[in-house]
């Protein structure tokens, strides 16, 4: 998929006005046979502090555990981005393009007491409700391992 082909489709994604605020999002982990293995919750509080896009990220999960992500993202030029958080390895590149957000990452995921270094191929796509959809590819050594959906809400959304 080629981010190009969402230049003209509407509405546009402004990441910084989206998430500079109170946001809410609902998601699951499949794996790579469609398997839900996870589904969390995510609070997330957004700010613009200088130049950075500061996204504080809560999580709670079905089975209790919960979890926190700092993004900080900042907008290199009209269209590409880079991002940090401590559980990232490097720095994630991103690019806006009309309605959609690609991020790519490495991120390190503790698995049964281990830290694996797993790719996400991450797409957001703004609709015309305020509902901004997400779909995450997660993969290593170019094995698709599972995806994550989810489905973000501003707490200041009224819309049905």
């Amino acid at each position: 998929m080629k981010i190009e082909a969402f230049k003209d489709r509407k509405p546009t994604l402004d990441l910084e006005a989206y998430f500079d605020g109170q946001v809410k999002a609902w998601g699951l982990f499949q794996d790579r046979f469609g398997t839900v293995h996870r589904q969390f919750t995510v609070d997330i509080l957004g700010h613009v502090e200088g130049d950075e896009l500061v996204l504080e990220e809560d999580f709670v999960y079905d089975d209790g555990e919960k979890d926190r992500r700092v993004w900080r993202l900042k907008r290199l030029d009209a269209q590409h981005y880079e991002g940090r958080a401590d559980d990232v390895e490097g720095a994630a590149k991103g690019k806006l393009c009309g309605q959609a957000f690609n991020f790519t990452y490495v991120l390190r995921l503790p698995i049964s007491g281990r830290i694996w270094r797993v790719n996400f191929d991450d797409w957001m796509f703004m609709h015309e409700d305020g509902v901004l959809v997400n779909r995450a590819v997660m993969s290593k050594f170019g094995i698709r391992l599972g995806e994550v959906t989810l489905f973000f809400r501003r707490s200041d959304d009224n819309t049905s």
